[in-house]
């Protein structure tokens, strides 16, 4: 399913309240009625709480929870439950609240990792299992490897977007590793539904959503069980990863796309620190106008060998580009994996510049003469990698203007390709 010319913005909701006057109306006159709703189901919670972990894992504390979860607004149902395979030991969701997993274990008995957060307390009360130390993504998935060989622990429940979505228009790309765990998984399509305000918003905390789920009159979590998927023979993790994706964006009506949890973060960080006036759309090209590097298994730490490569090969481009800033840089590395071609798109325009990484009078279109000679004289690399364009010369005459844009674009070229030569020969 290819998608659409869209950006990230329609994958999450940066807004909680709609942007409709009648609705905005109708919350107004509701929250008296919601705010009393807050208080009654924060002490019927603890009472959810309560029991849950006093009942043993078992049909009889599900059917209890679930009628509970009830009162809380929180309603739970399923489609074709008798597609649930009982050798299935893992279960593949979308995500799109922070409380998923809790919604799916009120159906079946499973288990979800916790793979962000520090371990104690607050992990376990959310229901999600401790796995202990885990450095990186080859030992988080040993790990699952051997929970899943003992038949006596209930079937694991992963996410492999790794963000959360608002489910109405696309899938971000599913990560590879929970696809290395077995060659059989179910998938699990899940949609969610709330009145007057938006179901989840990005950058939000698990508690914050909690008390919008009790101030709303009710949630709806629409469970729907998928046939369970086999690897094919010779079929690599990222394949199998890319097709049961394709599966459950068909299944669930939306489009399946390449971006990735890390391209949320890049959002969400343009949209903290970017005026509402200053955002330009984001164009085709952020799903999937370019090729994107095939995902690993890398280390989850900041050490990460794939995040040192790509930051080599911004330094590059950065001495090329001084005065684009390295998040454009490394944003358009993870999508084209390639320096040539990273210089390109940043000459040809291809990539927005954001308004932070824009200085008042700077320009890539018009260095001076003195600039230009010195980024193409091979003995002064220090000063053409340290200048910065200038809008001083500008021609009076189109052509002019056209030609002396394609000189500067062989001389950047040819600077580029003596750097990479230069950084790989030392």
């Amino acid at each position: 399913m290819d998608p659409p010319a869209s950006g990230p913005e329609r994958l999450f909701d940066a807004h909680r309240f709609p942007s409709d006057g009648f609705l905005l109306l109708a919350l107004l006159l509701y929250a008296p009625v919601g705010l009393c709703l807050l208080l009654l189901r924060l002490f019927i919670g603890i009472h959810v709480f309560l029991v849950s972990c006093a009942l043993p894992d078992s049909l009889l504390r599900r059917f209890i929870v679930r009628v509970m979860c009830s009162v809380l607004g929180l309603f739970v149902r399923q489609s074709d439950p008798h597609l649930r395979d009982a050798n299935v030991r893992v279960y593949i969701a979308n995500h799109v609240t922070h409380f998923d997993h809790s919604v799916i274990s009120l159906l079946t008995s499973c288990n979800t990792p916790a793979l962000n957060g520090t371990p104690g307390f607050i992990c376990w009360s959310r229901g999600f299992m401790e796995l202990g130390a885990v450095g990186s993504r080859a030992e988080l998935v040993d790990s699952l490897k051997v929970y899943s060989s003992h038949g006596g622990n209930p079937p694991l429940l992963l996410f492999p977007e790794e963000a959360a979505t608002n489910g109405r228009v696309g899938l971000l790309r599913f990560s590879s590793w929970p696809f290395s765990i077995l060659d059989m998984i179910q998938p699990v399509a899940l949609q969610v539904q709330r009145p007057l305000i938006a179901v989840s918003v990005a950058d939000s905390s698990w508690i914050t959503e909690l008390f919008w789920t009790f101030f709303v009159p009710f949630t709806v979590y629409q469970v729907r069980w998928m046939p369970p998927v086999f690897r094919q023979a010779d079929e690599l993790n990222e394949e199998f990863a890319l097709r049961v994706q394709e599966l459950l964006a068909v299944e669930l009506g939306v489009i399946s796309t390449r971006l990735t949890a890390a391209d949320k973060a890049e959002h969400m960080k343009r949209l903290r620190h970017t005026p509402p006036h200053h955002l330009a759309p984001a164009s085709s090209q952020s799903l999937v106008a370019r090729p994107r590097a095939s995902p690993s298994l890398a280390g989850v730490g900041p050490l990460a060998d794939e995040d040192v490569r790509i930051t080599e090969m911004a330094q590059r481009v950065k001495e090329v580009l001084p005065h684009v800033s390295l998040g454009t840089i490394r944003r358009d590395l993870a999508q084209t994996n390639c320096v040539d071609t990273t210089i390109a798109n940043l000459l040809e325009g291809r990539v927005p510049l954001l308004p932070e990484d824009k200085e008042p009078e700077t320009g890539l279109l018009a260095p001076s003469t003195s600039q230009t000679s010195a980024a193409s004289s091979p003995q002064c690399p220090a000063a053409s990698s340290s200048s910065k364009p200038s809008m001083k010369l500008f021609a009076k005459s189109p052509v002019e203007r056209h030609l002396s844009l394609q000189e500067r674009k062989h001389v950047l070229y040819a600077y580029a390709r003596r750097a990479r030569v230069q950084c790989d020969l030392g």
